[in-house]
């Protein structure tokens, strides 16, 4: 069985310790682990690794957060992966940081990423899991609070958080997602 497991965020170092790029980070915390490799390949850096019978391939989108879908539709396609052994991490402001919440469907919620996904694909119908980041900014500042890096607090609690999250890739390719989803949402 193949699975794609896809973490969204945006490119380049001024994004890379930011809220908006907690997918990347969900993926390359999972990657460490289990001495994956990634390689710059099209639309993407990808790592490939396998647990137990589960062929695993890792995508961080090069493409920016906006027009992740390209990505995700080129590697979904490119290694004949089902729709439904597709799992994307991605940043939820409207919920608490470090909330867990996994979904097998429904919409984007607002975020250009998913959006993307959706429209690419032509449908909501796929797995992700969202990471909370919080709500903690002042009106009109939503774009720097989500571009922006984790406050002294979250970061002393991001580790845990991360290790937690990285669970839920070996249980979705091994267990499926209703199992997953009875495991881990709302730890």
């Amino acid at each position: 069985m193949k699975f794609l497991i896809v973490g969204l965020g945006n490119v380049g170092s001024e994004y890379e310790e930011t809220r908006h790029n907690i997918g990347f980070k969900i993926v390359d915390v999972f990657a460490n682990t289990v001495g994956a490799q990634w390689q710059d390949k099209r639309y993407g850096f990808v790592a490939k690794c396998r647990v137990k019978n589960a062929e695993i391939l890792l995508l961080k989108p090069s493409t920016y957060m906006n027009l992740s879908g390209n990505a995700v539709r080129y590697w979904l396609q490119q290694e004949k992966i089902p729709i439904e052994n597709m799992l994307v991490f991605v940043d939820d402001l409207n919920l608490p940081f470090g909330t867990i919440r996994i979904r097998k469907a429904g919409s984007n919620g607002g975020h250009n990423g998913l959006g993307h996904i959706q429209q690419v694909l032509g449908t909501e119908n796929y797995a992700r899991v969202r990471f909370g980041i919080g709500n903690g900014f002042a009106r009109g500042a939503q774009i720097g609070f989500v571009l922006g890096e984790w406050t002294e607090e979250e970061k002393q609690q991001i580790g845990e958080r991360l290790k937690l999250t990285t669970e839920i890739i070996p249980s979705f390719c091994l267990a499926g997602i209703d199992r997953t989803m009875n495991l881990f949402n709302n730890k």
